[in-house]
């Protein structure tokens, strides 16, 4: 049997159920693993106290035989989560002290279905950024080296860094993160692991702070794909306390990895052949295409035409909600408060020493593009464009079942060598923000290494409510790849 922090949920389940160890020594083997991976800084609050307790009620549960499907697996929780009795920060300063007295839907659910909270892991602020360089807690360390410079330390991507790095560092079997605009799928990309954004509504975002939403999303990062389809079969379904959750039924995903995609039809769209994909991005993404056409699939070409619109779009709407969402964090009821002469003063200096860099600029893009004068020529252009780009979708499904198309546009960079313009950061976005635009659903695999022994990862669109189909072709790209690869301190390692 392979290391305890090296199962997946899967297999770790099967082992549960045989009695070949327990969920409180599966849950300690995590918690000594966060300690020895603490220099990644993946964990903002680590719970384990609480951990033991709930693996404890696990363990009672699975003697009682009644173990429901996440019954006794250790989790890492996105610190965007609020969680009950546990200090929830968005990484932001702003947020100091902050404990909620109710739990997110999302972590209720796992909770409900006998997962173990391991603790609360580390973000961009406020889920702005696609590094994990933005956290007042500082950034997180990618897991992974490269061969030609092993001492260098790689940024683990963003928003959901911490929650990837941990996945790939075995410190959390899987994890929970956000996806705004790639913050669930370029992180697993970066890190080697699955991440999978459902369709927008699939999942309750009651009790996740709110950054942009209409088009955040909940989404799991896991260790194969067969993880991501049992979890989000726990975190999905209606709520009625979210206005923007689907009363959708929830299929069994897992029940839809048949390994068989004979006679489906893949699209892989003209408009993603970008300038700035590295060569070695472009040649995996073929090979995908040569995975899926020697399985049984029929591969074609589809056109997208509006796709070079979505980046400044999306860095028009984004900011502007995250504008809106963050004027409630004043220092009058909660968190950070920073005295002043008068009450606009103590509003101005609890904002400017809360927020950090990133999250200000977006604030005041934000403010600008709704500001009067402005709305007209930025903020309803881009939702007139984003309905454009969610038409380029409808359009395309009618000839293919999925859309083939890489994560990210190169593996990750040193945290020390971060492009200088925050434009060129928000690049790295470039083949994800489109299905949050659209509320579609996708998934990205690892599919191989670059040329420096760093994991990149495709990815798999699919259609509304047809997560089904998107974990299926999946699947099949994990399958096909035999991505076994671990991430470890020495370069090109396994741990």
């Amino acid at each position: 049997m392979d290391k305890l922090t090296d199962l997946s949920l899967t297999a770790a389940r099967r082992h549960l159920a045989a009695g070949d160890f327990t969920a409180v020594e599966l849950t300690e083997a995590h918690l000594a693993a966060i300690q020895e991976t603490a220099g990644l800084n993946a964990y903002i609050t680590v719970t384990a106290d609480a951990a033991l307790a709930m693996a404890a009620a696990a363990d009672q549960r699975q003697a009682a035989g009644n173990a429901p499907a996440m019954n006794g697996l250790p989790i890492g929780v996105k610190d965007l989560f609020c969680t009950n009795g546990v200090a929830t920060t968005a990484a932001s300063h702003i947020l100091d002290g902050f404990v909620p007295t109710y739990e997110s839907t999302v972590s209720q659910q796992l909770w409900d279905h006998g997962a173990v909270m391991l603790g609360k892991t580390n973000l961009d602020e406020f889920a702005m950024g696609s590094s994990n360089l933005s956290s007042y807690y500082g950034a997180v360390e990618n897991p992974w080296r490269r061969t030609d410079k092993p001492e260098e330390k790689l940024v683990p991507g963003g928003s959901s860094g911490g929650s990837a790095a941990a996945v790939a560092a075995g410190s959390a079997m899987a994890s929970i993160g956000t996806d705004t605009g790639g913050s669930v799928r370029q992180p697993a990309a970066l890190n080697g692991v699955v991440g999978l954004k459902p369709t927008y509504g699939r999942c309750s975002r009651w009790g996740i702070i709110a950054f942009a939403s209409s088009l955040d999303q909940a989404g799991p990062i896991t260790q194969t794909v067969a993880d991501a389809a049992l979890m989000l079969g726990c975190m999905a379904g209606h709520d009625a306390k979210d206005s923007t959750s689907a009363a959708q039924p929830v299929p069994d995903f897992s029940a839809a990895l048949s390994g068989d995609i004979r006679g489906l039809k893949i699209g892989i769209p003209t408009e993603y052949r970008v300038a700035g994909l590295s060569a070695e991005v472009e040649k995996l993404w073929n090979t995908g295409i040569d995975w899926l056409t020697s399985a049984g699939a029929e591969v074609v070409d589809i056109s997208l035409p509006h796709t070079s619109y979505a980046l400044p779009t999306y860095y028009i709407i984004a900011p502007a909600e995250a504008s809106s969402n963050l004027a409630r964090y004043d220092g009058v009821r909660y968190g950070l408060r920073v005295d002043g002469d008068s009450l606009e003063e103590m509003y101005e200096n609890t904002r400017a020493a809360g927020f950090g860099d990133e999250v200000q600029r977006r604030i005041l893009v934000g403010t600008y593009v709704l500001s009067a004068g402005y709305y007209d020529a930025y903020y309803r252009k881009a939702q007139r464009v984003r309905q454009l780009i969610r038409n380029d979708f409808i359009d395309a499904f009618k000839g293919v079942d999925a859309i083939l198309t890489p994560t990210t546009p190169s593996a990750a960079f040193g945290i020390d060598s971060p492009p200088l313009d925050p434009v060129e950061m928000y690049l790295l976005d470039i083949f994800t923000v489109t299905l949050n635009l659209a509320g579609l659903p996708g998934i990205s695999v690892p599919a191989g290494l670059s040329q420096h022994g760093l994991p990149l990862g495709l990815q798999v669109i699919g259609r509304p409510w047809d997560e089904a189909t998107v974990l299926r072709v999946g699947e099949v790209l994990e399958t096909a790849a035999g991505f076994s690869h671990r991430a470890g301190q020495r370069a090109g390692g396994k741990r």
